[in-house]
């Protein structure tokens, strides 16, 4: 199991009750790293770090963001290092067809869409991710690694070398975002063992960086 060192940062993991935080706080407490749940736009100003989860509708992860997003996006903007996770890369985008008319974070072009076809959706379990291009939040993680996924949307960037890694399923989807200091994950590493737990670590050294 990857391990951090004490002398860490500060993460800010935000809870605007969309996301699965008990699970993201216990996998960074198990590789050593303090995590705090902020629950205020205004707490975000002492944290080192943010992580963005989410489980749910695009329309109403955004409408719960609404007090946080000017925050988010300037955090971002000033380079503190950024993870958003399963809708939490999704919200990163401008729209999504799930919830048309409704703004995202937009701190990336592009927009979501819906699994067609014959296709289970959503999209639930184990599957492969492809590196298509170097990351610090891929480090020491194979090509080919298992992770789990839970989503029936997926993005579409306008520029598609914002992927550091894509998966298959009926299409090919950026599973892994990765931009200077924004970052994203379409997959949940909370959920995806030890090779979850080295994403986190990684990001969490990126604190450090």
């Amino acid at each position: 199991m990857p391990q951090y060192p004490a002398d860490l940062a500060m993460i800010a993991i935000i809870d605007y009750g969309a996301g699965n935080l008990r699970s993201i706080t216990n996998g960074f407490k198990r590789i050593g790293v303090e995590a705090a749940v902020v629950d205020e736009p205004s707490k975000l100003k002492a944290a080192d770090a943010v992580v963005l989860p989410g489980v749910g509708a695009f329309g109403d992860a955004m409408d719960k963001l609404a007090g946080f997003k000017s925050s988010i996006v300037d955090s971002a903007e000033s380079g503190m290092p950024f993870l958003g996770l399963c809708l939490g890369e999704q919200v990163v985008f401008d729209a999504s067809e799930e919830s048309p008319g409704v703004e995202g974070l937009g701190l990336f072009r592009g927009e979501c869409k819906r699994f067609t076809g014959n296709l289970k959706v959503p999209h639930m379990g184990w599957n492969t991710i492809k590196k298509v291009r170097d990351t610090p939040l891929l480090e020491g993680i194979g090509d080919g690694e298992y992770f789990y996924f839970v989503h029936g949307y997926y993005v579409v960037p306008k520029d598609m070398g914002l992927a550091a890694a894509v998966t298959e399923y009926g299409v090919t989807f950026p599973s892994v975002i990765s931009s200077k200091n924004v970052h994203a994950t379409q997959f949940h590493p909370e959920k995806s063992g030890d090779a979850g737990l080295m994403l986190l670590s990684n990001f969490a050294k990126l604190t450090k960086r």
